[in-house]
């Protein structure tokens, strides 16, 4: 019998199932990206690794920081070259963290495997070249391939257009292959994307027109059609949109968007971030896919906003690796939830917690209860640290006991909802996770400050673990 039918050697990066990768070894450190861009400081964009040991004598400390080349680049999402759809090739590994940059259209591939506390730039992916070869710009989400491949949602053309867009195909080696997708299968807007081999498709999602997000939020812009409100459903790996979701009303503004884990299902998540809703769509009888909303969070009536009513705004979640828990943030609310989804049509709320938001005692603004009284949210301090903006980048522990917060969106809408971000930094708070009976609880002895960064008040955004985690890490 072959090693690799014994299963003990010769295997690629990452884990055979989800429930393995559970059972992987505890995180003790954490890349996140960090923004200087659109914050008023001529700095380059970094890659932060963060020490989340808490037996280490630099816990809930930055302990190295790799500068970008450029400046202006807005550091936004990152993937990996590699994860567990690769598990297979024992020629694979996860080596390089892929960076792209939302605004300069530049994609960085960062090596992580020399020194994993002191990552280096390994190359550079110029936004002329990808221009050139694809006319797509705006570079977002990053997926490895089983191929070896690495796969980049795009937000727009060269002047911020939402038309014609598509997916960026790199090889191994971080050269421009080409588009992913069928001419002529474009979607109108673009965002983030997941695949489900086993049922033959890929599903992305419809953030906005680039034009009209990096200048702001203007929600006139949204009944001018500058924002997304559809899914679309290609089929998998042959690149041709088999099926266009219209979400309607509720559906506005679909961002993230993640199947379950195991590979087998056919159901899957996405957040719509300004009506608020957690849609769950599904394959049908005849091979199309619905959809539902799973979740509402309603808007609340406030005093003292730009708006009577204030949307929670669901911009990021998650699922744990088994299947069981759903986790999302209301950036403007404050809040961060637990869901039990073990019955994927009727989530329970099984865990809140506020960790800032526009609606804590202290802001301006406050809510209007139904009996005319007003009120406002508790949010304890951390480590002596009133809390700054509200919860939107989330990472969950392999084995699902432990989610990592970040505070900052985009620069441009960080100025406009949470300028006090700007002014004193990001940061990142642990949440500790009841797994059993669910439940969600701030850890008092961890939190990392980007306000007081070497050169000055910095924005964290994504988070990713060495070995992979629940939102890189796809199975096939």
């Amino acid at each position: 019998m072959s090693e690799e039918i014994n299963g003990c050697c010769k295997k690629g990066p990452g884990y055979a199932t989800p429930l393995d990768a559970m059972a992987g070894p505890k995180e003790s450190l954490i890349y996140v990206t960090c923004i200087y861009t659109g914050t008023g400081k001529e700095k380059p964009d970094y890659l932060g690794t963060v020490d989340v040991d808490p037996n280490s004598e630099t816990y809930s400390q930055v302990i190295h920081r790799l500068p970008m080349p450029n400046i202006g680049d807005e550091l936004h999402h990152s993937g990996w070259n590699s994860c567990s759809s690769c598990f297979g090739d024992p020629e694979a590994a996860r080596r390089f963290l892929v960076l792209p940059s939302l605004v300069s259209g530049r994609i960085y591939a960062v090596d992580t495997a020399k020194d994993p506390r002191a990552p280096t730039l390994h190359k550079e992916v110029e936004p002329e070249d990808i221009l050139e070869k694809t006319g797509l710009a705006y570079p977002h989400t990053a997926h490895c391939l089983a191929t070896g491949e690495i796969m980049v949602s795009c937000l727009g053309d060269k002047d911020g257009n939402a038309k014609g867009l598509g997916f960026l195909l790199l090889d191994s080696d971080f050269n421009v292959k080409g588009r992913w997708e069928k001419e002529g299968h474009n979607p109108n807007f673009g965002y983030d994307f997941w695949y489900q081999p086993r049922h033959g498709t890929m599903i992305s999602t419809s953030w906005g027109a680039p034009a009209a997000f990096t200048k702001g939020f203007n929600l006139q812009h949204v009944s001018d059609g500058l924002y997304g409100r559809h899914l679309h459903v290609y089929s998998w790996p042959g690149g041709e949109i088999k099926q266009t979701i219209d979400l309607g009303p509720e559906g506005l503004l679909p961002l993230e968007i993640r199947f379950l884990h195991d590979p087998s299902k056919d159901t899957g998540y996405v957040g719509c971030a300004l009506t608020s809703n957690m849609i769950r769509f599904s394959k049908t009888a005849d091979g199309s896919w619905g959809h539902e909303v799973a979740i509402s969070v309603k808007p609340l009536k406030v005093q003292n906003w730009i708006l009577p009513e204030m949307p929670g705004l669901i911009t990021d979640f998650l699922i744990s690796l088994d299947d069981r828990y759903l986790y999302f943030v209301n950036w403007l609310h404050g809040d961060i939830r637990q869901y039990n989804i073990e019955d994927p049509k009727n989530p329970v709320l099984a865990g809140q917690v506020w960790v800032g938001g526009l609606i804590q005692k202290g802001s301006s603004v406050v809510v209007e209860a139904e009996d005319g009284s007003t009120y406002q949210v508790e949010v304890p301090e951390v480590k002596g640290n009133r809390l700054r903006g509200g919860p939107q980048m989330i990472q969950l522990s392999l084995d699902g006991k432990r989610l990592y917060a970040t505070n900052s969106l985009f620069s441009q809408w960080d100025k406009q909802f949470y300028p006090e971000v700007i002014e004193k930094g990001s940061h990142i708070l642990q949440i500790d996770v009841d797994t059993e009976k669910g439940g969600l609880k701030i850890n008092p002895d961890f939190f990392v400050d980007f306000g007081k960064e070497p050169d000055g008040p910095s924005l964290a955004h994504e988070m990713r673990y060495p070995g992979g985690d629940c939102t890189s890490d796809i199975w096939i």
